[in-house]
């Protein structure tokens, strides 16, 4: 399916800390707010419950435990970050440690990695295109929690039966920017013809239009602003939006559209802002 999986372990009580501080660092808007006590299960493949405790605000970390009949997605924080940071319930009779696994956007990579880097334990990331991630959950892939950067994937998911119904839930927020190689000009026209100048005759990296969610935003800009036709003979789509930064990375094209929180841990220069109106509300969406 084409998805890049990235994988790493850390313990559940320090990764629910450091995402939060990741995730504030990165300037990830959470809108995540839940009160009260809901039950939620795992993905079909695993068919188990847990509970989550939704005024967990000033709950301890600590007593977090890990095994595979335990889920939940982060506990919420008020204001405008909050962190998702779930206390997981052990079902009584099941000891045996295993990993909580964490199916999310490849766009969420440089925040997620932030919170585990350097750390072992029991919580296991995979990262892909939202439409890669989806099709894998859908398939049974065993996933606890899943972040998606575009609702219908994970709609998509809820009514084909592989999520906790009533579990989808906008958490966050993104910006798309137009992004070149290192040292790059600003863009001081988005008109076709500078875009077209800038790219000298080679292509324009983004994710692909029809499935990838950058993508998808991308191409309503574009459609938007009027500049579709004169653009898509140009255009480099990719799997998912961390393909496009890395060709632009490497020189290998000369501008691409990314969402802002790639763009400020890459090897780019960010160009120009593309403007929020001209596309549908980016936002990232969580189920179990």
């Amino acid at each position: 399916m084409g998805a890049c999986l990235i994988m790493c372990r850390i313990r559940p009580a320090t990764f629910a800390r450091l995402l939060f501080h990741s995730l504030v660092t990165h300037n990830i808007l959470w809108r995540f707010a839940r009160s009260g006590q809901r039950n939620l299960r795992q993905s079909p493949a695993r068919g188990k419950m847990a509970t989550v405790a939704g005024r967990a605000l000033l709950a301890p970390l600590g007593g977090l435990r890990n095994t595979r009949a335990m889920t939940g997605i982060f506990a919420m924080i008020t204001g405008v970050c909050a962190l998702i940071a779930v206390p997981l319930t052990a079902l009584a009779g099941s000891a045996r440690a295993e990993p909580l696994t964490v199916f999310a956007a490849a766009s969420l990579r440089e925040a997620l990695d932030g919170a585990a880097a350097g750390f072992s334990g029991e919580v296991v990331l995979s990262y892909g295109g939202s439409g890669a991630m989806a099709r894998q959950v859908a398939l049974g892939a065993p996933a606890d929690v899943v972040i998606l950067a575009n609702e219908a994937w994970l709609r998509w998911l809820d009514d084909d039966g592989a999520l906790r119904a009533g579990s989808v839930a906008r958490v966050m927020g993104n910006r798309l920017v137009l992004v070149g190689p290192e040292g790059a000009a600003p863009l001081e026209d988005l008109s076709a013809e500078a875009l077209r100048a800038r790219l000298a005759g080679g292509r324009m990296a983004l994710g692909q239009v029809l499935s990838v969610p950058a993508g998808i935003y991308a191409k309503e800009w574009m459609q938007s602003a009027g500049l579709w036709e004169a653009l898509a003979p140009h255009l480099a789509e990719t799997e998912n939006v961390r393909a496009a930064l890395a060709l632009v990375e490497r020189g290998e094209v000369a501008l691409g559209v990314v969402y802002a929180t790639d763009a400020r841990a890459a090897r780019v220069a960010v160009v120009q802002e593309i403007g929020a109106e001209t596309h549908s509300p980016i936002a990232y969406w969580a189920a179990v």
